[in-house]
């Protein structure tokens, strides 16, 4: 039997109509119990002009699939008017090996996967009573997150930073369902937030140290790759709690990695998402302690959200 083959204009009303909050917990939970067989990721670095592609793959013990992703960043695609993202996920049945879905999706689901991920991951550590949400990036992802999480903890209010401010701008008039506020002065915004979301690709540390104040929750999901670092590495130092999507992965890329080669961080004191998913481990102690969550993005994310896509596509 030929595959079920989607493209994201037909992706994209089916995942409308989901809640993947509960399985994307419940998947974190199974990889931190050792459930999941996840490989290393694959990468390829392009330089002229630059891009990036990654390869993510991988199946939970006793599920119906396994899933090989690819996901591609080329950012000067806007220039000739092409998304920068893009991409595809394949699923294949465990058993066999035999194709089940081809879903061309221009790498938006796994976009949304991310901002799934840190929708429950800046729920389940920030403060519960948050009035409002800091956002810093302006591009696919910063609207992603924004979405997801002002859905999920019921906040309105969010203040984006960026660079440019005519992008920074382009957010508020896209996310006109919510209260979105600018503001050019990223210390400031730093200083004045006890939710923040980082989506930047920046190689460099935006967020310094001293600028954290206590009870602040960090979502980090723009560090990737072993050379991006949107936070000052001390933070982590500082930190009361420093949360991994995947530790074996976070230990090579991201902003764990940065803080591991620089000896500021125990590894033994990184605590995984899923191991607060399932119970295994304690989340935010005090309403004044510092957490960060550093999302590198995990295979099992994109097998939930393939299955749920296919899953969908076979009731209609």
């Amino acid at each position: 039997m030929m595959p079920i083959t989607l493209n994201w204009e037909q992706i994209q009303p089916l995942i409308e109509k989901m809640d993947m909050n509960d399985a994307m917990r419940d998947a974190f939970t199974e990889y931190s119990k050792g459930n999941a067989v996840i490989p290393p990721v694959g990468e390829l670095i392009m330089h002229q002009p630059p891009g990036e592609v990654h390869i993510k793959y991988g199946y939970i013990k006793g599920g119906d699939h396994y899933v090989i992703k690819i996901a591609s960043g080329f950012p000067q695609n806007q220039k000739e008017s092409i998304k920068p993202g893009q991409g595809m996920m394949l699923l294949f049945d465990i058993k066999t090996g035999v194709p089940d879905a081809i879903l061309i999706d221009d790498a938006n689901m796994t976009d949304i996967r991310t901002a799934i991920a840190g929708a429950i991951a800046s729920h389940a550590l920030s403060n519960d009573d948050l009035e409002s949400f800091a956002i810093i990036g302006t591009g696919v992802q910063a609207r992603y997150q924004a979405s997801y999480i002002s859905q999920l903890m019921s906040i309105k209010k969010i203040t984006v930073w960026g660079r440019d401010s005519v992008k920074a701008n382009a957010v508020k008039t896209d996310l006109t369902e919510l209260d979105v506020n600018i503001e050019m002065d990223l210390e400031k915004l730093v200083k004045e937030s006890r939710l923040i979301v980082t989506t930047t690709s920046s190689k460099e540390p935006l967020i310094q140290s001293d600028w954290v104040k206590p009870g602040t929750h960090i979502t980090a999901v723009g560090s990737d790759t072993p050379e991006k670092c949107e936070l000052d590495p001390n933070i982590l130092a500082r930190a009361d709690l420093v949360v991994a999507d995947s530790l074996e992965q976070n230990l090579i890329r991201g902003e764990i990695h940065q803080a591991v080669k620089r000896s500021l961080i125990d590894t033994q004191s990184i605590v995984e998402l899923g191991e607060i998913f399932g119970g295994l481990k304690s989340g935010r102690a005090h309403t004044d302690s510092i957490t960060i969550a550093d999302l590198t993005g995990v295979a099992i994310q994109d097998l939930v959200i393939a299955e749920a896509v296919l899953n969908a596509a076979k009731e209609q």
